[in-house]
């Protein structure tokens, strides 16, 4: 006789999901006493006037339940900041709702415009919640895979995009600056998408938490795809405090669009979490009206540990692929005799005490990125200075 603990109660959809590579190599980072360069989190916290704000509103008494949407003040602090920095116009009383992260605003977007059936562009490799989300939804991947180029940067087949869209596709999901691949798609790349959604009358939504990490050796500045003729009718623009003020563990970002499609998220965020971080909110707003000083200081001091990391990895053999923004850097294991990226991963700690995270589990063509791994070099120079260390170990 069967019971009902002989059968996974796990929804099908969700079979395929198992533990986040991120907690599997952070776990094993504690265990082993490795240095993690795995999970892509600062070590120092962010500016001394979000702290004190922060602070200030906990022992305020903003405390309970905020606005559904956000507090008017972060709804306006982030409709000043787009304009600021993207030229782009949104009301904060309609056309901004304010996240639980990044992760929460991708998730219901996905689930508030897609049907069971339909189709989802995106680029692989993709941040591991994509996919989890479109599965959510009923929906269906169609990755079109970022290969490294001839100049060590990362790039599409532009008949690649163009096959993955038709009669189905629903929406594109695009993440530039791109994690883990650290490429920024160039105005060329972003104007063929805008192209295509405007063909199919595809909507997109874009998750640009990195948009203040994009280096200056970069092929290009960022540019948020809304910003392109046609697309802000068309688009949920993502982003949040977390990496550009370092304070991940806040879990506050913000979407933006046209009403429409802001009242259509707003309407499943509601049932997610409702709302969040209330005395945080009043603090991320301070934060993003910080000068231009703190914009440039904060990019230039990770270029400096990307520099650093790069130097580091490139002394123990292996092939470093060029890092345009983000917090990430990928390479290839191949000249240390890597040909799978799992094994190679899980037996770092060992070898030479780093942790990193293998790409290929970000692929649905998982042999595209088989014989790659991404570092984060978001870590204080002393901490990375100690990685480099013993990561040269590994070609003695």
């Amino acid at each position: 006789m069967t019971t009902s603990t002989d059968v996974d109660p796990l929804v099908a959809r969700m079979r395929p999901f198992g533990t986040t590579i991120f907690a599997e190599m952070s776990a094993l980072a504690v265990r082993t006493g490795a240095v993690n360069l795995g999970q892509g989190f600062p070590d120092t916290d962010g500016p001394p006037e979000m702290l004190a704000a922060a602070a200030e509103a906990l022992r305020g008494g903003q405390n309970q339940y905020p606005p559904g949407p956000g507090i008017p003040a972060l709804r306006a602090a982030v409709a000043a900041h787009q304009r600021r920095f993207h030229d782009l116009a949104y009301d904060p009383d309609g056309e901004i709702v304010i996240t639980a992260g990044a992760t929460e605003a991708v998730a219901a977007s996905i689930l508030a415009l897609c049907e069971p059936g339909d189709e989802v562009v995106c680029f692989e490799p993709y941040y591991d919640s994509y996919a989890a989300s479109i599965a959510l939804a009923g929906a269906v991947r169609r990755p079109v895979t970022l290969r490294p180029a001839a100049n060590g940067r990362y790039a599409f087949d532009p008949a690649a995009l163009r096959a993955a869209f038709g009669p189905r596709t629903r929406l594109v999901l695009l993440n530039s600056p791109h994690n883990p691949t650290g490429k920024v798609f160039t105005p060329a790349e972003l104007a063929l998408v805008a192209e295509l959604c405007q063909e199919y009358g595809t909507y997109a939504v874009t998750d640009e938490v990195y948009e203040h990490l994009v280096f200056t050796d970069a092929s290009s500045p960022h540019v948020s795809l809304a910003a392109l003729p046609g697309m802000r009718e068309r688009t949920l623009r993502i982003s949040s405090a977390g990496k550009t003020f370092s304070c991940t563990g806040w879990k506050v970002g913000w979407a933006s669009g046209p009403a429409a499609l802001v009242s259509a998220m707003l309407r499943v965020k509601q049932f997610l979490t409702y709302v969040n971080a209330a005395p945080l909110q009043p603090a991320v707003a301070v934060a993003l009206a910080l000068p231009d000083a703190y914009y440039t200081g904060f990019r230039d001091s990770l270029q400096q540990r990307r520099d650093q990391l790069v130097g580091g990895l490139t002394d123990a053999g292996f092939e470093v692929l060029d890092s345009e923004g983000t917090y990430f850097v990928t390479a290839d294991i191949t000249a240390l005799g890597g040909s799978d990226g799992v094994e190679f991963c899980r037996s770092l700690p060992e070898r030479c005490g780093v942790v990193a995270v293998p790409t290929q589990v970000f692929y649905d063509d998982a042999e595209a990125g088989r014989r790659l791994v991404r570092f984060a070099f978001c870590k204080r120079p002393e901490v990375l200075t100690e990685a480099v260390t013993r990561l040269r170990a590994l070609t003695r």
